[in-house]
């Protein structure tokens, strides 16, 4: 019996699992590593340690289950995306740490570009608005800031990469410098009907087109790693952004079905099938994945802050030892009181695109305290996903009736139920919550036959707990109104 191996390398921790035919879980590590913050609303990655402690938590996956290389018939990545990687080819050292989705450092470059009236250029080409967001000005920032890097680059000297570019030129020792349809899409340099790099962008923005890796789709059979990685060969076949393979492993593969994914950030994604549709709503067109010779779209919605409100709380404020205790402190309180915590540390995501906005507690009174702010915080996650789902219903036309869920803040109960309540949809949580590690997996083992097909993979589809609506409207639509209401003073800081 052969097994898929996930590589699903995020924004605080990578992991791996390996998965059986069933999509069961055969073995999992994890570890998280280091954040840095060089200066206010600067976020960076060192990718030589990403890269180690990804190959960390392989091996250690393959010990507990007593495996080797001969046992895992694929091996399928999948990535926080937009981070970008820029490294030596000769050297294969990065010329300066991965700049990470959260940084806002290319801010003010990306309202350059707005204020010269080019939006419309941009989104016409690759789905996405004008924001230091995505890769295309952290490339830009890093060749015009790393000492040296633009003569380099000039040579040919560089590569860039998102992450699952850079984990597999390293597994491959350089032979593979690759990019799926799904990263590509998400550095705003990457047409997306076309599927091609979009010279005139590049022009626009001085990144030489030499630096930038092939396109190739979601699922196929890529190369192999080298001997020395893991001691010997493993075809790696699957790639995929982080939210597309969660998309993906949760079998989403009809038009208008949706997933929302409550990790560092929170990220709600619809197939909308073959055809892209352009978002008047602020949301993004992206490629959902790229499988068989087709390509499917998806609307975007992307929450900067989620599960990371929770983490400052714990980390940053010290208002609970571990994120787990959330849950209980929340339901230990009725309600926050009229309190509202509005989480726009590096600004606000969809649908506002606002990148000045920052974050700000409101609604406090002398009998607020800790639980309150607790349970503001995990209610925060819920209002932005609502404002996605507004926005989504709006664009595409469909109403949403319920929404699958995963990521590591879909086990608390007190959350999902205010999210069914908040919003009025039932919300799905299946029994394996690791969909985004699924999704990398089913990719690659759809590429060597593992599973024969997509109708397969439905199959293992199985649900763990539903939550229905029991809010009544009119206390919905109150608490709505004082989101509204905190959400407008944190973009007047």
């Amino acid at each position: 019996m052969k097994y898929i191996m996930a590589l699903d390398q995020g924004t605080t921790s990578c992991r791996c699992i390996i998965f059986r035919v069933s999509g069961r879980v055969v073995s999992s590590a994890q570890k998280e590593f280091e954040q840095i913050y060089p200066k206010p609303g600067w976020v960076e990655h060192d990718p030589l340690v990403i890269w180690s402690t990804q190959m960390g938590v392989a091996q250690e996956a393959m010990l507990k289950a007593s495996l080797s290389y001969r046992d895992i018939a694929a091996i399928g990545v999948t990535n926080q995306r937009e981070t970008t990687v820029v490294w030596n080819r000769k050297t294969g050292e990065p010329v300066y740490n991965a700049i990470v989705w959260q940084c806002r450092r290319t801010a003010d470059y990306a309202d350059e570009l707005i204020k010269r009236g080019m939006t419309d250029f941009f989104k016409e080409r690759t789905g996405l608005l004008i924001d230091a967001y995505f890769s295309a000005t952290k490339i830009k920032w890093i060749l015009d800031n790393a000492p040296g890097a633009r003569a380099l680059a000039a040579k040919g000297e560089l590569a860039f990469g998102t992450v699952e570019t850079w984990l597999i030129w390293n597994m491959t020792r350089g032979r593979l410098h690759i990019s799926d349809y799904t990263n590509a899409s998400r550095t705003m340099l990457f047409n997306i009907h076309r599927l091609e790099w979009d010279e005139d962008i590049l022009r626009e923005l001085d990144i030489p087109a030499g630096m930038l890796p092939t396109p190739v789709p979601s699922s196929g059979v890529f190369g192999a790693t080298d001997s020395d990685v893991f001691g010997g060969s493993i075809p790696i076949c699957g790639a995929a952004g982080d939210q597309q393979s969660a998309l993906f492993g949760h079998a989403c593969f009809a038009d208008g079905e949706a997933k929302n994914t409550y990790g560092t950030g929170c990220f709600l994604l619809m197939n909308t099938g073959e055809t892209p549709v352009d978002s008047t709503s602020g949301l993004l067109t992206t490629i959902a994945w790229g499988l068989g010779g087709r390509v499917n779209y998806a609307l975007e919605g992307s929450v900067f802050v989620a599960g990371a409100a929770v983490q400052w709380l714990r980390d940053e404020m010290k208002l609970i030892e571990n994120s787990a205790d959330s849950e209980e402190i929340a339901l230990s309180v009725k309600s926050t009181e009229g309190v509202y915590l509005v989480p726009a540390f590096v600004g606000l995501g969809a649908p506002y695109w606002d990148q000045r906005a920052r974050g700000i507690i409101t609604g406090i009174t002398r009998g607020s305290n800790r639980k309150h702010i607790v349970r503001a915080a995990l209610e925060s996650i819920a209002y932005q996903t609502h404002d996605l789902i507004s926005a989504m219903e709006k664009d595409s036309g469909i109403s949403i009736k319920s929404l699958k869920v995963d990521g590591g803040a879909s086990v608390n109960k007190f959350l999902m139920q205010f999210q069914s309540d908040i919003t009025g949809v039932m919300v799905r949580r299946p029994a394996c919550v690791e969909t985004t590690a699924l999704g990398a997996a089913y990719l690659a083992g759809l590429a060597v036959g593992y599973w024969p097909d997509t109708a397969a993979i439905l199959k293992n589809w199985r649900l763990d707990a539903e939550f229905s609506p029991g809010m009544d409207g009119e206390q919905r639509t109150e608490l709505l109104k004082g989101w509204e209401m905190a959400v407008a003073a944190s973009r007047l800081t």
